[in-house]
């Protein structure tokens, strides 16, 4: 019997033969390649460069030898641990507020993201004017009502800083508070409805429905806005400058002290000590989205 032989296949490309793109890849790499462009000029440029100034270890001795550095990192702690936990647990509450389903309510919520799309630079400098001891509005009603001079708020470290804290949660609260209410919504109301006929207590359904929903939400958004926090310059900056005495500054304004005063390599350095806050907020954040 003869057998037939089965002609080989070819193969889908000769050996040696490059492969060509089509119309859709070329257009798509012209597209991208603005962007490619952008993020190599103006983030990755920069970002070597700054880790390149700031590889000499005499300026973090220098820095570490300077005392408004410490003051600094006390400084961006107390704003990550006070202020952070104070701004989630109110955006918290207010997302309860704020996820009724009423008309005055809705029409409040209006006026309450006012802040957080406001610009910043001028909203911040207009409550700088309002905090001035001499013709600023708060001492002056102060004088109206009690006949007595008002504080000298921005002239107080503690003081100052406080009110740099308040002014980032003022500024920043409507945003987190959409977030919250966005995860509450998300719960779906017939649990909430089983709740009210088993008699839970509001406390009941929040304990057991509302916080074990939304506590990775919750914790997310947490770290999500300590990140966020490390990189806020127009709070501290904009509302002290850094004063009395650079007294308030954070890890986010001292590097611009250090460039006002010629010195890049201490500002780089000051920069790249603040990963070590930064990476594990990171790790954990990217950790809590993996699950």
């Amino acid at each position: 019997m003869s057998t037939a032989v089965l002609p080989q296949s070819q193969p889908a490309f000769p050996a040696g033969a490059k492969k060509s793109l089509s119309s859709w890849q070329v257009w798509g790499a012209i597209l991208i390649a603005p962007y490619v462009l952008v993020f190599l000029v103006f983030v990755l440029y920069p970002v070597g460069y700054g880790l390149w100034l700031a590889r000499h270890p005499e300026s973090y001795v220098k820095l570490f030898n300077d005392p408004v550095f410490p003051r600094s990192v006390i400084n961006t702690l107390y704003f990550l641990i006070v202020g952070i936990n104070i701004k989630m647990a109110i955006a918290l509450v207010l997302s309860g507020f704020f996820v009724q389903a009423r008309t005055w309510i809705r029409w409040l919520s209006l006026l309450f993201i006012l802040p957080w799309a406001v610009p910043s630079i001028p909203t911040i400098l207009s409550i700088r004017f309002m905090l001035n001891p001499e013709w600023g509005i708060i001492n002056s009603v102060i004088f109206r009502l009690t006949g007595a001079d008002g504080p000298n708020w921005l002239n107080d470290p503690f003081l100052a800083l406080t009110l740099a804290m308040v002014v980032h949660i003022w500024k920043s609260l409507p945003f987190w508070t959409l977030i919250l209410i966005a995860g509450r919504l998300a719960i779906p109301a017939d649990m909430y409805e089983a709740g009210s006929v088993d008699g839970a207590t509001s406390w009941q359904k929040f304990r057991y429905i509302t916080w074990p929903s939304m506590q990775t939400l919750y914790l997310t958004s947490t770290i999500l806005s300590m990140i966020w926090t490390l990189g806020d310059f127009n709070s501290v900056y904009l509302l002290t400058g850094g004063g009395p005495a650079d007294l308030t500054h954070v890890l986010a304004t001292i590097g611009i002290r250090y460039l006002r005063l010629d010195e890049v390599d201490m500002s780089m350095a000051a920069i790249v000590c603040a990963l070590p806050l930064m990476l594990p907020l990171v790790y954990f954040m990217m950790k809590r989205l993996s699950k």
